[in-house]
């Protein structure tokens, strides 16, 4: 077992994709939701009539004499007995006369679950370049000889049109989606501002059971369940696929949304450390193409004590989906799509390395190491797949490091605490790389006071500035830096002093931010212009936990989850901090944008268009004026309306009144007439004495 779960970590072989069975539930499982759409086919029992339904013949093997076949054997007893328990003496090699093996096997498991588990996993296993193993079902053979001889054309069925998964994309006015999650209900909107609302575009009860998430390009959606995880998409949210995987816990996309991986662990009932289960499925075809199994430490550093950092494995930021990467002790294994095998058969050896990260824009990974006896620590920048450095930096007395990619791939951040001569504290630097320059240029920056704490930094996207917040208490300052002064240098622009925040976000555009202070600053909110360097607006959302900005920098929400018990919901809010509308939600757990797809614009083109914003500005404020109107004449119809009914509604109780008037007074006559019997009226005068002064007059 040792073995097997090491060739599936490591990537010494290559499981080839499986068939969409594999990934479709059985028939009656809807994974804990009920689908209006779904018409499932029936599919073909399984069935076996010689009682070999336990065994496979594999065929395609290498044909060895008697001396090498012991080899052979055990080779393919180590590939097939990663499905399930394999018979005594249940692994066959034919041989002819002479002890040469025929290049086919038998091989027999326990149960026929297990011999349809290694069909479906090892057809077209590469075992080298000369032999592609080609799997068969023994009691196959019986079908195969009755296969008719003439060729009969299939039947062509009509085709059935898939459902634009973009046209979102298409709204005429330019609105974005969100997804939130609130007890057991998830409601998907159109962000409707420019009429202070937001518009439904739809909800259901128990559509998942812990989360959902958008892929990378708002083209899906994706809700978990206890076995396994369904892809939506689609103006009407059809169910596109579903992805079998019991116990799924979490799940990462490709850039590109062409694979998605998803994990699950299961903790140990003895002192023998959790269990975890990747899964890598490709998404258009719905297929599993690899698995990774292992013990948790085989996925976590060591000595790292907060369990599975997810994701485990990263994705590179290049083209096409083509490599992903993961580490291990003193190694970063670099796996190649859509083979899924190592690149090259061989990790790159990285004594000690401690983390690392890709570029969002290319496959460069930038990896660090720490000191290792009289080794000074080492950021490197490494060239994928060449596996050639481009850069690399020493540092020494390095306590901690972190990384930080501008979003164009552009630059680097790497943030260095180090220790002092008498190590008894630390103090914080920057090393900045210019990746996409001539020899990657590196520069050091350090702020004027060495032992102030950095509380945050983040690059400016699409851009080439920087924010670091630094200093101690509750008003630290914010410095903004640019990467592109006349002589090429890093340079200060400005700095803030004693600002209530510790976190940064910048608009995905750039040039705006806000400056927000979140749990211990109760939500402190500063919406700030980085050209003009000036506050826009400075306002407060009382225990916000979350900012998030829409994909076209506009709109910023700012949400309370269920963390809090009370004030749960979320705000929107203009990029310059004018509240547009609240939306309480009780139990709230989740706001996400519909991510957009990239622009096809090249930077020229969006340039052109900047410049002539306010020529396209009135047409769009013209468009706006037009809604309010709309907005406000659907506003005074509708209270018009609803005075009218209100006007009806008392007519028609009056005059109602009216006709039962005699009626009431006739069953009421004999009350009064009892009450007047009854009664009579007395007056009574009560004289009282309110004061009495005595005054003595003289004569």
């Amino acid at each position: 077992m040792a073995e097997t779960v090491h060739m599936a970590v490591s990537g010494e072989h290559n499981l080839r994709s499986i068939k969409l069975e594999d990934v479709v539930l059985p028939e009656g499982d809807d994974m804990g939701i009920v689908s209006e759409d779904d018409e499932l086919e029936d599919e073909e029992d399984l069935s076996t009539e010689t009682g070999f339904g336990n065994t496979i013949v594999v065929d395609n093997l290498p044909q060895v004499g008697a001396d090498k076949c012991e080899k052979l054997v055990a080779v393919l007893k180590k590939i097939f007995a990663q499905f399930g328990e394999i018979r005594e003496g249940g692994l066959c090699l034919p041989a002819d006369e002479n002890g040469k093996t025929k290049g086919y096997a038998f091989v027999e498991y326990l149960d026929a679950e297990m011999a349809a588990a290694a069909l479906k996993t090892t057809q077209n296993y590469k075992l080298d370049k000369s032999h592609i193993f080609q799997v068969n079902m023994f009691d196959d053979f019986e079908k195969f000889e009755k296969t008719p001889v003439e060729y009969v054309s299939p039947e062509v069925k009509e085709y059935q049109p898939r459902e634009h998964l973009q046209s979102w994309m298409l709204d005429d006015r330019g609105r974005d989606q969100y997804a939130i999650r609130y007890g057991d209900e998830t409601e998907i909107y159109w962000n409707d501002a420019a009429q202070s609302r937001s518009e439904e575009v739809y909800r259901r009860s128990f559509w998942t059971e812990s989360y959902v998430q958008w892929s990378p390009r708002g083209s899906l959606l994706t809700t978990v369940h206890r076995q396994g995880v369904a892809v939506w998409g689609g103006p009407n949210w059809t169910r596109l696929l579903r992805f079998n995987h019991p116990g799924v816990q979490l799940l990462d996309f490709s850039p590109c949304e062409n694979y998605m991986m998803t994990c699950s662990t299961i903790e140990s009932q003895t002192r023998e450390p959790a269990k975890v289960l990747v899964k890598v499925f490709e998404m258009r075809a719905g297929t599993l193409v690899r698995e990774f199994k292992g013990a948790i430490t085989e996925f976590t550093m060591e000595g790292d004590r907060a369990g599975l950092n997810w994701p485990v494995f990263k994705w590179g930021g290049g083209e096409g989906d083509k490599y992903f990467a993961r580490m291990s002790k003193n190694q970063v294994h670099v796996y190649e799509t859509p083979e899924m095998s190592v690149l090259d058969k061989k990790s790159i050896k990285l004594e000690g390395v401690q983390d690392f990260e890709w570029s969002p824009t290319s496959d460069i990974l930038s990896v660090y190491q720490p000191e290792i006896g009289n080794q000074p620590a080492r950021i490197s920048l490494i060239q994928i797949p060449s596996k050639q450095e481009i850069r690399q930096k020493n540092l020494f007395s390095v306590s901690e490091i972190k990384m930080y990619w501008q979003s164009s791939g552009s630059y680097l951040a790497v943030r260095v605490d180090r220790f002092t001569k008498t190590k008894k504290s630390t103090y914080t630097g920057f090393e900045l790389f210019r990746v996409n320059e001539r020899e990657c240029p590196m520069e050091v920056l350090e702020i004027e006071n060495k032992t102030e704490k950095i509380v945050a930094f983040a690059w400016e996207p699409k851009g080439h500035r920087f924010a670091i917040i630094h200093g101690e208490g509750p008003r630290p300052d914010i410095t903004f830096y640019t990467m592109q002064d006349n002589l090429g240098r890093v340079k200060k622009i400005g700095t803030l002093k004693g600002k209530s925040a510790n976190t940064l976000f910048w608009s995905p555009q750039g040039k705006n931010i806000v400056l927000a202070g979140l749990k211990s600053l109760n939500g402190q909110l500063e919406f700030f212009n980085v050209d003009e360097f000036e506050t826009m607006a400075t306002t407060e959302h009382f225990m916000c936990t979350d900012v998030d900005w829409d994909p076209t920098g506009r709109y910023v929400t700012t949400s309370v989850t269920s963390v809090h018990q009370m004030e749960n919901g979320f705000n929107m809010w203009a990029f310059n901090g004018r509240l547009l509308y609240r939306t309480p939600r009780d139990r709230f757990f989740q706001f996400l944008w519909r991510p957009r797809i990239a622009t096809l614009l090249s930077e020229e083109d969006e340039e052109e268009i900047k410049s002539k914003l306010k020529t396209y500005s009135k047409k769009y404020d013209t468009m706006d004026e037009e809604l309010k109107l709309i907005q406000d004449s659907a506003d005074v119809e509708e209270r018009q309306d609803l005075l009218d009914k209100w006007n009806e509604w008392r007519q028609r109780k009056a005059i109602q009144s009216e006709e039962e008037r005699p009626a009431f007074e006739a069953l009421t006559a004999h009350l009064q007439l009892e009450a007047e019997e009854e009664c009579s009226i007395e007056e009574v005068t009560v004289e009282e004495i309110m004061n009495v002064n005595e005054e003595i007059i003289s004569m």
